[in-house]
C-alpha cells in the first residue's frame, strides 16, 4: 500500500485540521470534535443544515459547508457513521432559533445515529427535520443498508435545501423540498479498481485487471454485475438506462446531469462518459438544464463512476442556480 498519510488511526484528525487551515475564512473545527461547521456558525433565524457520514468521500462532507449548502459536515472514521453524540454537536452548533434539518444517506450506521442525535437534540429543545437519501438504483438492500444507498445525488440534495435554507424556508417548507429532490433523484455507479482502507492496507474488494462492476457501492459493496471491461460508450448508455429505467422521465422532461468521478478516475475520462451521456439523453428527447462533471461523492482511490439524473421542476432549477460559497461547490 502506497498512501500519503503519517499514521493511519490519525487520517481524519489531520485531514480534518487540513481542511480546516484550507479555509480559515470560511469552515471552523469545533474543538474535540469531528465537526466542521460554517465560520459564522449558527446563523440566526434561519434553518441550520448538517450532513456528514463516513470519511473518504471527499470533497463530501466538509467541502460543501458554506452559504448556500450545508452549515455542518460530521465526520466519521474512514467508511464508519459518525456517533450520535458528534452529530449532536454539529446540531447544537448550527442551531439559530429556527431548527436543524438533517441530510441522511441511507446507511444503516448513518441513519441510526444522527436519528438518535436528532432525539437527542429534541430533548434540548431543537427542533429537527430530515430527509434520508436513497438515489442509488442498483440494489434494494445491501450489506450496508436496507433499501437504497445514497451515493452522489445526496450533493445535489444538499445544493438544494442549503440554497432553500438561504430563502428563510421553515423547517417544513426545506422538508417538502428535500422530499421532492429525492424523490426525482437516482444513480448508478461502476468501479474498475477498489479502495484500499488506510488501517488495513488491503483493498475492500478484488477486481481482475479486465474486469468491472456495476452497480458497486461507495464503501466497496458488491454491486449487480461483473464483466468484461467495455468501452466509455458502452459504460455510459448502460448506467444512464439504468437510471432511466427507474426514474420514469418522458419526453421534453428536465433533468440535471453530475457525472461523478469516485477517487482516481481522471477528470479526461469523466468528460467522455458525459459526452456519451449527453447524446443518448438527446437521442431520447429528454432536456439537459445542468450538468456536474468531476468529483463530488468519492471512495478513497477507488477508480470509476456514477451517473446521476435529476428531474427538475421550477423550483429545482432556481435553487440549483442560487450562490454557493462551499469550497467544492462555487457557484
Amino acid at each position: 500500500m502506497k498512501k500519503i498519510i503519517n499514521d493511519s488511526e490519525q487520517v481524519v484528525t489531520e485531514m480534518l485540521d487540513g481542511f480546516a487551515s484550507a479555509y480559515p475564512n470560511d469552515v471552523r473545527r469545533l474543538q474535540d470534535t469531528t465537526v466542521l461547521v460554517r465560520k459564522d456558525a449558527p446563523v440566526k433565524n434561519k434553518v441550520g443544515i448538517v450532513s456528514g457520514g463516513g470519511s473518504g468521500h471527499e470533497p463530501a462532507h466538509a467541502g460543501y459547508i458554506g452559504e448556500g449548502m450545508l452549515d455542518a459536515a460530521v465526520a466519521g472514521e474512514v467508511f464508519t457513521s459518525p456517533t450520535p453524540d458528534q452529530v449532536l454537536e454539529g446540531i447544537k452548533a448550527v442551531n439559530g432559533g429556527a431548527g436543524v434539518f438533517l441530510v441522511i444517506k441511507n446507511y444503516t450506521g448513518d441513519v441510526m445515529n444522527f436519528e438518535m442525535a436528532a432525539e437527542l437534540a429534541e430533548a434540548e429543545g431543537i427542533e429537527v427535520e430530515k430527509v434520508v437519501v436513497n438515489d442509488d438504483v442498483a440494489v434494494e438492500d445491501s450489506s450496508f443498508t436496507t433499501g437504497r444507498r445514497g451515493i452522489a445525488g445526496t450533493v445535489l440534495v444538499h445544493k438544494i435545501i442549503g440554497a432553500k435554507a438561504e430563502t428563510g424556508a421553515s423547517l417544513e417548507e426545506i422538508k417538502a423540498t428535500a422530499d421532492k429532490a429525492v424523490a426525482n433523484v437516482r444513480s448508478m455507479g461502476v468501479a474498475l479498481k477498489p479502495p484500499v482502507m488506510p488501517a488495513s492496507g488491503k483493498p475492500n474488494f478484488e477486481l481482475n485487471e479486465d474486469e468491472l462492476e456495476i452497480g458497486v457501492g461507495i464503501h466497496g459493496e458488491p454491486g449487480t454485475e461483473r464483466k468484461a471491461v467495455s468501452s466509455a460508450n458502452d459504460i455510459a448508455v448502460e448506467l444512464t438506462d439504468l437510471v432511466l429505467k427507474d426514474l420514469n422521465l418522458t419526453e421534453s422532461d428536465d433533468v440535471t446531469v453530475m457525472i461523478n468521478g469516485l477517487g482516481a478516475t481522471p477528470e479526461m475520462e469523466l468528460y467522455i462518459v458525459n459526452r456519451k451521456v449527453q447524446e443518448h439523453l438527446q437521442e431520447k428527447g429528454i432536456n439537459v438544464y445542468k450538468t456536474y462533471v468531476g468529483n463530488y461523492m468519492t471512495s478513497l482511490e477507488m477508480a470509476g463512476c456514477s451517473v446521476t439524473l435529476l428531474k427538475v421542476d421550477e423550483e429545482l432549477k432556481e435553487l440549483l442556480n442560487q450562490p454557493s460559497k462551499a469550497p467544492a461547490f462555487k457557484v
